[in-house]
């Protein structure tokens, strides 16, 4: 059974639609009895069944714009490391910003560094093995 904070707000919202019991309002949502009843009373009271832990982390120094002209550097080049990235977005006249937020900004947008695979060439005698199987079983 989850607690009351990890409901989502439909399940928030036929709680406070529910027009049953206690237990059986749990039952059907699938928490706890003092989930339901401290969600219902949040409703009671203030009328709004948010979590009340919205925007509690810190505001990212690197926003919307910077991330966009992040990309845009790392597009460029892929292959600059960090420190380099770093030095080119503190050319700009922006707020100057350390390594490990550029670092952390990239991976949060998704890019990490990727070694490529080295995989060696199919000979023209491996690529007709490899399709001679399904030529054979063929109908």
């Amino acid at each position: 059974m989850g607690k009351a904070a990890d409901l989502s707000k439909f399940d928030r919202g036929q709680i406070v639609m529910a027009r049953t019991s206690i237990i059986e309002t749990a039952r059907l949502v699938g928490c706890s009895r003092s989930g339901v009843v401290s969600i219902h009373a949040k409703w009671i009271n203030n009328g709004d069944i948010s979590r009340g832990r919205q925007g509690v982390s810190r505001p990212r120094f690197i926003k919307g714009k910077g991330r966009r002209r992040l990309s845009r550097l790392v597009k460029q080049n892929r292959r600059q490391t960090v420190a380099q990235l770093t030095a080119q977005y503190n050319a700009a006249p922006s707020a100057s910003v350390s390594k490990h937020t550029v670092q952390r900004t990239l991976l949060d947008m998704g890019l990490c560094r990727r070694r490529p695979t080295r995989v060696p060439l199919l000979t023209k005698r491996h690529s007709q093995r490899h399709l001679q199987c399904p030529r054979e079983h063929r109908v």
